[in-house]
């Protein structure tokens, strides 16, 4: 189910599921959405850091007590993280999914850590999601910006998702339902609740500061639990600070080009300026040969 699109003047909560969030990016955060013509509710434990766990913004019961009170807010449209680090998937089990179902449909914005939040609302919710920069992100870039806001507003005008000059990995054409993310949470969420495999689906795949065989290892992972198992067509976005390109590259085509399915490379998606906001549980087409990855509707209602 799509949730409807943000129209000006619209309310949006901000609010830190993961690691604590600088004070000057949560300050371009609300510069931003406000740029927009939204009214930001900042969470009460946005700005703040666990007394004991310096990598998170506060402790589970809060982080998860914020994201649940603007969800069930009749006046919040969206739910925007700040930004991701860890700690998203500590909270899962502490959300209310049942009231929030009852809430009807909201905007969930967010990438890298957020893949487990994005996991959660698709499974729980049944809502497609959008992996998408984060608001509070020195890589909220003015594409990035521009692809996020016409995703919100005006998502018939954001449909195409690859960044030109992507290539193919494995030929070929491949349609189904967006689903993935961060790889290093989807392997972390094998056995929970919330996994969803990428049956009948298009994956994306991205991932930031992990070496080459710590990849390995995440895809030998998701490869052996079944999570490939079915799927039509896969997306890998982007591998800053992961090792040599062509390492990387070499790898990706070792472990997932025995799957026969097409490939895209490096499609521009993730942890590096100028990524495009991606809408997870809806339909798309992939044509790896022409390096496109396209919505076939649009993002939002």
């Amino acid at each position: 189910m799509r949730p409807p699109r943000l129209r000006t003047g619209d309310r949006v909560a901000l609010v830190a599921p993961a690691g604590p969030v600088p004070d000057e990016l949560l300050d371009t955060a609300h510069r931003t959405l406000k740029s927009w013509g939204l009214d930001v509710r900042e969470g009460p434990h946005a700005r703040g850091v666990h007394p004991s766990v310096p990598y998170l913004a506060a402790p589970d019961t809060d982080r998860a007590a914020d994201f649940t009170q603007a969800w069930l807010d009749p006046d919040v449209r969206a739910v925007f993280a700040a930004r991701g680090g860890y700690g998203s998937m500590r909270m899962l089990d502490l959300v209310d999914w049942p009231a929030l179902r009852a809430a009807g449909p909201k905007i969930l914005t967010g990438s890298s850590d957020i893949t487990a939040l994005h996991e959660a609302v698709g499974v729980h919710l049944g809502l497609s999601t959008l992996f998408a920069p984060m608001v509070g992100s020195t890589l909220l870039t003015p594409g990035a910006a521009d692809h996020l806001r016409r995703t919100l507003f005006d998502p018939e005008t954001a449909r195409d998702l690859a960044r030109p000059g992507t290539e193919a990995l494995v030929p070929g054409r491949a349609s189904g339902v967006l689903v993935g993310g961060n790889a290093s949470l989807l392997v972390s969420s094998i056995g929970a609740p919330e996994h969803r495999p990428a049956a009948g689906a298009i994956a994306l795949l991205e991932d930031v500061t992990e070496s080459v065989y710590r990849l390995d290892r995440i895809l030998t992972q998701l490869l052996r639990s079944g999570w490939f198992d079915g799927v039509h067509g896969i997306v890998l976005g982007s591998w800053v600070d992961c090792g040599p390109p062509e390492a990387v590259q070499a790898l990706m085509l070792d472990r997932l080009g025995p799957l026969g399915v097409p490939v895209l490379w490096e499609a521009g998606i993730g942890h590096l300026p100028e990524s495009p906001t991606v809408a997870l549980g809806l339909p798309a087409e992939l044509d790896a040969d022409a390096g496109t990855l396209t919505l076939t509707e649009p993002a939002l209602a």
